[in-house]
């Protein structure tokens, strides 16, 4: 029999984009705008760094791989890990460092089309290269084991796989059905009615296919990331779809259930007029972007200047015996990066004495620089993640506005 590519149809609306959908669209647009105003760019920076430690966890935690936050940072400081984590680590640091080019790729300017066959192969290709030699082999039914070729979509029978009850199109046909997809969503690029709808569709539907032997699941939410940056809606960086993926709006199940639910097949005449149920797809984009708000919103109130400037002060005052201590961080913060000679104008005290806090401070790893007489930058050291950003990595209370609720059941 043949496979005919347009068995991923509805990838759109036929008709026209349900209310619910692009009321989600232009709220979320609006909520991006204002994530990060008012941070200064540098400061903006640090953040989005942590964003991308953030994105890795939780897009790899969606695949059972648990790394702990700070075996991702030692991996990406070259510093040594456990022998027996260090896979994971490694794996977690090839994520960020492809989300980091990804994530230049936008700010110059330079972006190529995320649903394009390039650019999708150039994203998984990127990935496993970097990928530890532990997670570069498949097992096959036979016992045997197979390796992942960087950036190669399945080609042959022993590439067949299945995904639950979904059974993806056969390898040789991936091609075919990868030059319909990137046909298609082409088209939604250049349409701003459907450029954040077709974040979602692309997201689902690129599962669907499951062009890779391995690694699909990551590839699809960098490029999620990625069209999110082309979309408009990348937030400076700061936020992160894998995050609320993982962990739902209710449970952690919900992506799961969500992906499962949009390849049901079409229910009757009523049900668009493609291979797979519109309704279902609806009901998934409407939970994908619900959760991306959500995201929006959480990182909205997490990263707002005057609540982090609170909250950094607070610990400085904590922790540091220095009562000049939180102004300088403060106003680093504030301003991006500070001249070393300037900290005594900050601080309204002699050189010698801002020097020392300065330098303290330096020490502890609430500011940092390039060299010792470079101009310092802010820093969120490891040891106080929590204590100045809680929840992002566990669930401890925070206070964020309600998620919005999605309309289906």
């Amino acid at each position: 029999m043949l496979e005919t590519p347009a068995r991923i149809e509805p990838l759109f609306f036929d008709d026209a984009v349900p209310t619910v959908l692009a009321d989600l669209a232009i709220e979320l647009q609006k909520a991006a705008d204002e994530l990060g105003r008012g941070l200064h760019p540098e400061s903006a920076d640090e953040l989005a760094d942590l964003v991308r430690v953030m994105n890795s966890y939780y897009s790899n935690l969606i695949e059972g791989h648990n790394t702990r936050p700070r075996d991702i940072e030692s991996a990406l400081a070259g510093a040594e890990i456990d022998p027996q984590r260090r896979p994971l680590a490694l794996e977690a640091k090839a994520h960020v460092e492809v989300q980091r080019m990804i994530d230049g790729l936008g700010l110059r300017g330079e972006l190529p089309s995320p649903t394009s066959i390039d650019f999708i192969r150039w994203v998984h290709r990127a990935f496993y290269d970097e990928m530890p030699e532990e997670f570069r082999f498949i097992d096959k039914p036979d016992g045997a084991k197979a390796e992942i070729v960087p950036g190669v979509f399945r080609m042959s029978t022993e590439h067949d796989v299945a995904v639950g009850r979904h059974q993806p199109p056969s390898s040789d046909r991936v091609v075919a059905f990868m030059e319909y997809f990137q046909k298609r969503f082409a088209m939604a690029e250049k349409q701003a009615s459907l450029r954040i709808i077709a974040i979602a569709s692309a997201h689902q539907r690129l599962n669907y296919i499951h062009p890779f032997p391995d690694g699909n699941g990551r590839v699809s939410r960098l490029m999620s990331h990625a069209m999110a940056l082309k979309a408009g809606i990348g937030g400076n960086g700061l936020w992160s779809i894998s995050r609320g993926l993982a962990r739902g709006l209710k449970d952690r199940g919900e992506y799961k259930r969500m992906m499962d639910h949009a390849d049901s097949p079409r229910q009757g005449d009523r049900d668009g007029r493609g291979n797979l149920s519109e309704s279902a797809l609806k009901d998934f984009v409407e939970w994908f972007l619900t959760v991306a708000l959500d995201q929006v919103r959480f990182s909205t109130a997490m990263f707002d200047l005057g609540r982090l400037d609170a909250r950094y002060r607070a610990l400085i005052k904590d922790v540091v015996d220095d009562r000049r201590a939180p102004d300088l961080v403060a106003a680093v913060l504030r301003h991006g990066r500070l001249p070393r000679g300037e900290a005594n104008f900050v601080l309204k005290t002699s050189e010698r004495t801002a020097r020392n806090t300065l330098s303290d401070l330096v020490e502890r790893g609430f500011l940092k620089s390039d060299t010792p007489k470079a101009p310092v930058r802010i820093a969120f050291p490891l040891d106080f993640r929590e204590r100045l950003f809680p929840n992002l990595f566990t669930d401890a209370e925070v206070n964020v506005p309600e998620p919005p609720s999605p309309s289906f059941k």
